[in-house]
């Protein structure tokens, strides 16, 4: 019946789980949510799938791999989103049949590669312990020579396209990975017919159809101007690779906002859901924030903060910008040029560091208090005048992304005495991470794309030091998502725009996007304060960065050296 209320399904597929979220169409009003851990999570130091985990022998992976199942990812369909619309349907009386679409979101780049009709090559049996079959998450970082080879052989041959990624190309994109599958494991990569984000991959299930969305394919896939490398470009990094594109990745592309197809009757049946509702083009975690944020103007910079940092923001100029992770025409909104930036290792370097660095005393105490160890360090650290504990650190634990694009750099705290304490390494790295973001911001500023407003979403915002210490290292006002559950209503934003309950994203947006404006604001005498710091930082920053001091890299080929030298004393001392 005509103004009957509709809603929309939103689906955020992070790290570690999944989250679906049902929405109301009118106002963005989530009314009901769920949460599905992914059963293998993150396999970074094995495989615990396949034949020979299930016999207990599992295959052992080399430092900097990060794999995922994507069956995982099907099961978040099948136990999440029933439970959001059951949650929404017991407390707010949804109905299923007012479902009119569903969207998606994922971490990028993820890469999923498949058979012709999308089945994911860890399925087949033969590759069921193969390494390279399985999905390679985004801070699968193995690929690095790969990307380094890329980056050197674009400057040199003048490519046009690597100025649009701030002169270097991350090895966590689609082109880095797929050269290592192939170099690595030729038979696997002979049998992969498509080489799939699994933004895209996920909608593949929903809908039937594999349409290539213009987020992913702009910023991990190096889809500039209609155009991918050349075949030239590709030969020359290896002769086996020049038919990458036309034979593994190229796919019609579809914008953002728009249906990829409607929901299958299987899909239906996973879900819940109507069959035949839209099915909206697939879309990254951060990118799909931005909408849900209410930031769809120019200069309105949304950093998406969790395990990670990712930073967007439109632009209505193009510009390009050292060591940015790419501007693509339409990657956040069509019509405007979106920047992306980011951060490897944010709230991952801090819960690192209380798993690994905090003396027992402290989970004690938290215990006893009913807090948790992050909680009550941070209570420590805000204690402290800005510069007390003398330290600075560098937020390289997890590589730099922006704006060095390094991964084989690595994390330092340096100052330390034997009276430093936890919380003075605790707030140290708080601050290394803020200190890493005014390095993106000032390199976006100084090449013509001011920022004007900080948009906190993620689940950092939630810790009021770490808010605090960014508005005043970056002398910005620092505004916060209304929302905890961002990406997803970002995602429900879209699938409104592809079931048409909206002409386009940016009017969703306003309708359903909700934030909370200038929350902080910088304090000049501790912004003056962080100066100093900040100098500091900027030293170690360059000196270990640019400025030829290869000792990171270097530890880093000492420690594959002694993995590889162990793993081939425990292949020669297992029983045959």
């Amino acid at each position: 019946m005509p103004g009957e209320p509709a809603y929309v399904i939103g689906v955020d597929y992070g790290t570690l789980s999944g989250r679906a979220v049902v929405a109301r169409v009118g106002d963005g009003a989530i009314l009901g949510s769920a949460v599905h851990p992914y059963a293998h999570a993150v396999m970074e130091a094995e495989l615990t799938a396949g034949p020979a985990a299930d016999a207990g022998n599992p295959v052992r992976l080399d430092p900097d791999w990060a794999l995922q199942v994507p069956q995982d990812y099907v099961d978040v369909l099948k136990v999440a989103v029933p439970a959001a619309l059951e949650q929404a349907r017991t407390e707010h009386g949804v109905q299923p049949d007012q479902v009119i679409g569903i969207g998606t979101d994922f971490t990028a780049c993820t890469m999923v590669p498949t058979t012709a009709e999308g089945t994911p090559l860890n399925e087949v049996p033969e590759f069921a312990d193969r390494p390279h079959a399985y999905v390679k998450l985004w801070k699968h970082h193995a690929a690095q020579p790969h990307a380094d080879r890329i980056n050197e052989l674009a400057h040199e041959r003048d490519e046009s396209w690597i100025r649009r990624y701030g002169g270097l190309i991350s090895s966590e994109w689609e082109f880095a990975k797929g050269l290592q599958l192939l170099e690595e494991d030729r038979e696997v990569y002979d049998a992969m017919e498509h080489w799939v984000e699994a933004a895209d991959w996920i909608v593949w299930q929903l809908c039937g159809s594999y349409v290539r969305n213009a987020c992913t394919a702009g910023y991990k896939g190096i889809l500039q101007d209609g155009a991918y490398p050349s075949p030239d470009f590709l030969t020359a990094l290896n002769p086996d690779f020049a038919g990458f594109v036309t034979d593994k990745l190229e796919h019609p592309i579809g914008q953002l906002g728009h249906a990829a197809g409607t929901l299958t009757a299987e899909a239906a049946g996973w879900t819940g859901l109507p069959e035949g509702i839209a099915v909206a083009v697939g879309n990254v975690d951060a990118h799909v924030t931005a909408p849900a944020a209410a930031a769809v103007q120019p200069g309105q910079l949304v950093a998406i903060m969790g395990t990670s940092t990712c930073h967007v923001m439109n632009g209505d100029t193009l510009a390009e910008v050292p060591g940015m992770c790419g501007v693509v025409d339409g990657g956040i909104l069509e019509g405007l040029w979106g920047y992306e930036a980011g951060q490897s290792g944010v709230g991952d370097i801090f819960g690192w560091f209380v798993e690994h660095g905090v003396p027992a005393s402290y989970h004690e105490r938290a215990q006893e208090r009913g807090i948790s160890t992050h909680e009550l360090l941070t209570e420590l650290a805000a204690e402290q005048e800005v510069g007390e504990h003398g330290l600075v650190a560098l937020d390289w634990h997890s590589g730099n992304r922006s704006v060095l694009v390094d991964h084989e750099l690595s994390g330092l705290v340096l100052g330390q005495t034997l009276a430093t304490r936890a919380e003075d390494i605790y707030r140290a790295l708080l601050e290394a991470t803020a200190f890493g973001t005014r390095v993106i911001v000032e390199a976006f500023t100084s090449s013509g794309v001011p920022v004007t407003e900080f948009i906190v979403a993620g689940g950092l915002l939630k810790n009021a030091l770490l808010m605090q210490i960014y508005s005043d290292v970056t002398r910005l006002p620092l505004s916060t998502i209304a929302t905890d559950q961002g990406p997803a209503l970002g995602s429900a934003i879209h699938a409104a725009v592809a079931a048409g309950a909206y002409p386009d994203v940016r009017a969703a947006a306003d309708a359903m996007g909700k934030v909370d404006r200038a929350v902080y604001t910088p304090d000049e005498e501790r912004a003056q304060a962080y100066d100093r710091l900040f100098a500091e930082y900027q030293q170690l920053h360059d000196h270990f960065g640019r400025g030829g001091n290869d000792v990171m890299r270097r530890l880093r080929a000492l420690r594959r050296e002694a993995r590889a030298r162990t793993a081939g004393a425990r292949t020669e001392e297992a029983p045959v």
